[in-house]
């Protein structure tokens, strides 16, 4: 398996909320992690950070103590968000400036053949297989919520002035219900992370475009194009070549 990350603070933000960890080729256990912070002066860093670094930690500590089958790998991948919604939680109960922090979570797991999902937010993952991209996660947003009740298209979600108001958050409640799945990650399919850094900037045609004409370059490249677009946001792109 090939791996390639890249972030990039954007042309508009101070700093860069987004923070992500991907596992070395000698790592036992192949996790990957992404997450976009929000809240204010240095809060969404924090909070992406703490998150990250939770997520891996627990699930590092915690791999070699279940069964490895589908349903107790699901289970980690859950409790581990759940660990990691309580500790940005706590933060943000400490410190009277951190008040009100949260991120949102994407892991990945990779374990024969399939890739166990944990995903809050709108940040996203995406699967390329032979000549089509699936969206494998559904953005935990109030305009997403508008399309599955059939209230608005998801074409006009795109344009829509409140796309980026967020129904859950990591971090922002005491208790948290992650989505988990678990999907095939067969021979020469490509998972592809991101923040919405990129998907606000970037259409999906796009992006499916760029990783299909090389996917060893196609972080810097969805990287540059999206801030070419504008860059209204901080950027990140993990990408997973089942090679």
């Amino acid at each position: 398996m090939k791996v390639f990350a890249k972030t990039d603070i954007g042309r508009v933000r101070d700093m860069n909320q987004d923070y992500y960890y991907i596992s070395n080729e000698t790592d036992e256990i192949k996790i990957f992690i992404l997450a976009d912070g929000m809240g204010g002066y240095k809060g969404g860093e924090i909070a992406s950070q703490l998150a990250t670094i939770s997520a891996k930690s627990y699930i590092e500590s915690n791999f070699n103590k279940i069964e490895h089958t589908k349903e107790e790998i699901l289970k980690l991948v859950k409790s581990a968000a759940e660990y990691a919604n309580m500790v940005v939680y706590e933060k943000s109960k400490e410190i009277k400036d951190l008040e009100g922090m949260g991120t949102t979570l994407e892991i990945v797991i990779i374990y024969q053949n399939r890739a166990y999902i944990g995903h809050v937010g709108d940040s996203r993952v995406y699967r390329i297989r032979d000549q089509f991209m699936r969206k494998l996660t559904n953005d935990h947003s109030y305009v997403q919520k508008l399309v599955k009740d059939g209230k608005i298209t998801k074409e006009e979600a795109e344009q829509h002035p409140k796309k980026n108001m967020l129904m859950k958050a990591l971090g922002c409640t005491a208790f948290l219900e992650p989505d988990v799945m678990v999907k095939g990650f067969q021979k020469n399919d490509i998972l592809l992370m991101c923040s919405d850094g990129l998907t606000n900037m970037v259409s999906n045609e796009e992006i499916y475009n760029i990783v299909k004409k090389d996917a060893y370059v196609a972080t810097k490249d969805l990287v540059d194009l999206a801030n070419e677009n504008g860059g209204i946001d901080n950027i990140t792109v993990i990408i997973l070549v089942n090679n």
